[in-house]
């Protein structure tokens, strides 16, 4: 007979030092994120000062006054919402369809693009930037937001594709033939049966869409040149980098507001996006 109430359990050492080692790795991530707060939080003499503590006594929202009282941050914030978006929704069809044709269709050369969607993953962004912004100069798209949409609608689609692929493979290829004896055409079966199936996994591409998009600072300081009515987000936090001293504070303060979008977006499909990661490590 044991001696344990039923209801307690004992937890195995190794399961005890993972979650320990769980939650240690989980304090390292998130502490940049609290200083980050924190900084924007505390007054000015305390972000300068040498003694450094993780606390405040005294928070001010000094450092977010400033940055709501920039002339163009609300049109910075709408145009960092419509290039996320417009990536978003473009990728997450382009990747959709792509996936589906690379999957459910035999023709020449498929194993090759396959191949090349690696590749194209391989290379850094920062070695195209200048290829990039000659092209864009050349089809008359510098100082506008399509600069900024174009280039990461292409540098998300060979994730989104290669991570839908597995999801649209998993379909069972009976439920469409049943479909097509059941009458359905081919883009019935596409919009109303296959997409609900793979949503999840367009949902973990678009997070990670989302946030590459929303925090780019390399693609809008390279190809925003003279139009400032076209900057996004990041580029609104050089207002705080000073010649003589930097507005920590500010700094702080404005990465802080640029985070929220990020978690509330995360905190909408959170749901979706762990069904998604699942069945992309299932697959």
């Amino acid at each position: 007979m044991s001696l344990v109430p039923s209801g307690l359990r004992i937890r195995r050492p190794g399961r005890l030092a993972a979650e320990a080692t769980a939650l240690a790795v989980a304090l390292v991530v998130a502490f940049p994120l609290y200083w980050m707060v924190l900084s924007a939080f505390k007054p000015a003499g305390e972000i300068q000062s040498t003694d450094a503590r993780p606390w405040t006594l005294s928070p001010s929202l000094d450092s977010f006054r400033r940055v709501f009282e920039q002339e163009e941050f609300g049109r910075y914030f709408v145009n960092s919402l419509v290039v996320a978006v417009s990536v978003v929704v473009a990728s997450s069809l382009i990747a959709f369809l792509a996936a589906t044709a690379v999957t459910r269709f035999r023709f020449r050369l498929r194993t090759t693009l396959l191949i090349m969607f690696l590749v194209a993953q391989m290379v850094p962004i920062e070695a195209l930037t200048i290829p990039l912004f000659f092209l864009m100069r050349d089809f008359g798209q510098l100082n506008t937001l399509g600069s900024l949409i174009l280039p990461h609608i292409a540098f998300s689609l060979p994730f989104a594709i290669w991570m839908l692929r597995g999801f649209v493979k998993a379909v069972p290829e009976a439920l469409e033939e049943a479909a097509y004896i059941d009458g359905a055409s081919r883009t019935r079966f596409l919009w109303q049966i296959l997409f609900p199936l793979v949503f999840p996994g367009l949902v973990a591409t678009s997070v990670f869409s989302f946030i590459s998009t929303w925090n780019d600072f390399l693609f809008a300081k390279s190809f925003i040149i003279s139009d400032t009515s076209q900057s996004t987000l990041p580029m609104a936090l050089l207002v705080f980098f000073k010649p003589d001293e930097n507005d920590w504070g500010g700094i702080m303060a404005g990465s802080t507001v640029m985070t929220v979008p990020v978690l509330v977006f995360f905190v909408l499909v959170q749901r979706r996006l762990v069904s998604g990661l699942g069945g992309a490590v299932k697959d």
